[in-house]
């Protein structure tokens, strides 16, 4: 999985610290934005299981640290539930200038209750899941309800949560009971997910219930059992995440892949940009690409990455055949292969420089072997079948079709 550092200036003008996760072997079909939950950050463990979830399924996602949390600029005690919803649209805003609009939202806990308000006026979403989520913006106000009083009399208190302190002022209060959750889920008609564990003590089930009763179908529950609010067990994380990308397939607009055909042992096909190219091979599909020092992505092994895999899978094979045939103790091989151009002995000293193709391999042998198999082992390795071509003069026949 491959990530970018960024930053974006949100309306207020503040620097908010982002990391965008981007699949390692394809180019993301769809990008989306994770909101954390209240007090929390972009690196919360739970945040980066679901993140890497939907990496692996071909969706990019950013996910941030909400204006004076984390890495972003700003003071906390400044911001509110509206700021939250601000920030995750200025989010957007970044994506579609800078990358591709985003067409995914996600959300834990009030973050949760974030990207519902925030999808309302996003075009690009197509779908919205949440975890864990209250069914309103208020209902955060039980982390700190033995301090509302003091909130309301002076304007403002210092607030313990998750053992971190935080000034909570009359505005953040006044904001979370002014939004009106229920009407927000009736117009947004989005496809809706709604996750939630029964065993949630810090945002009842009863929350989701309400959740999923507001809003409008295509909607759907999933109950994750014996999950806690904040998915410490690593498990349900990964779950979550998995499910969310498996539901998010049917919303979003992931391009159909040509199914690449051939009659041949190999077919491989590239497009119009960059150097990733796809290879079929009987049943199995493989990507082949140049590194980003070279121009490209990266995406899968260079050519003679592959050549070299040959020659290693290829010797490896051959001691294991050669080993079982003998009843030889050989536990397991390891073939380590470099490929390199170097002066060919006779050219070193003379002013015509040549080079030639090397292969450099290394053998770590495993199990109970005497000195005379090890060394009998090592000469079978040169014997291989793909060895023996790479040595060998080879004709290559190319047409037109």
């Amino acid at each position: 999985m491959g990530f970018e550092k960024v930053t974006f200036t949100n309306s207020q003008g503040k620097q908010l610290a982002a990391r965008l996760e981007l699949p390692n072997n394809q180019a993301a079909h769809s990008y989306a934005i994770f909101a954390h939950c209240f007090t929390c950050n972009k690196n919360f463990s739970a945040v980066r299981n679901i993140s890497r979830a939907l990496v692996n399924k071909g969706i990019a996602v950013l996910r941030f640290d909400f204006t004076g949390l984390g890495e972003s600029e700003g003071d906390f005690e400044e911001t509110n539930f509206s700021s939250n919803v601000t920030d995750l649209i200025d989010a957007a805003n970044f994506l579609e200038a800078n990358y591709k609009a985003p067409s995914l939202l996600v959300g834990h806990s009030l973050g949760g209750a974030a990207v519902i308000f925030a999808a309302s006026e996003l075009e690009s979403v197509l779908a919205v899941a949440t975890v864990g989520a209250p069914s309103s913006p208020a209902h955060v106000q039980h982390l700190f309800k033995s301090n509302v009083a003091e909130i309301n009399a002076t304007g403002k208190a210092k607030v313990n949560i998750g053992g971190r302190d935080f000034t909570i002022k009359k505005d953040f209060i006044d904001d979370i009971e002014s939004k009106p959750m229920q009407n927000v889920l009736k117009n947004m008609r989005k496809p809706f997910l709604v996750i939630h564990s029964p065993q949630d003590t810090v945002v009842g089930i009863q929350n989701a219930q309400e959740l999923y009763h507001y809003a409008h179908h295509p909607k759907s529950f999933i109950s994750i059992d014996k999950a806690d609010h904040l998915l410490t067990n690593n498990e349900d994380s990964t779950y979550v995440g998995n499910v969310i990308a498996g539901w998010a397939a049917r919303y979003l607009d992931i391009p159909k892949r040509q199914e690449l055909k051939t009659a041949h042992q190999v077919a491989v096909s590239i497009g119009n940009e960059g150097f990733t190219s796809e290879i079929v091979s009987g049943k199995h599909l493989l990507i082949a690409d140049e590194p980003v020092s070279f121009g490209g992505n990266d995406f899968g092994p260079s050519p003679y990455e592959y050549v070299s895999s040959g020659l290693g899978a290829c010797t490896a094979m051959t001691l294991r055949m050669y080993a079982t045939r003998k009843k030889w103790d050989l536990q397991k091989v390891i073939v380590h292969v470099d490929h390199g151009k170097e002066h060919a002995p006779d050219s070193e000293n003379t002013s015509a420089v040549k080079k030639i193709d090397t292969f450099k391999r290394k053998i770590e042998l495993f199990g109970n072997l005497d000195d005379t198999q090890r060394k009998r082992l090592l000469e079978i390795a040169d014997k291989c079948p793909v060895h023996k071509t790479l040595e060998s003069e080879a004709v290559i026949v190319t047409e037109l079709v």
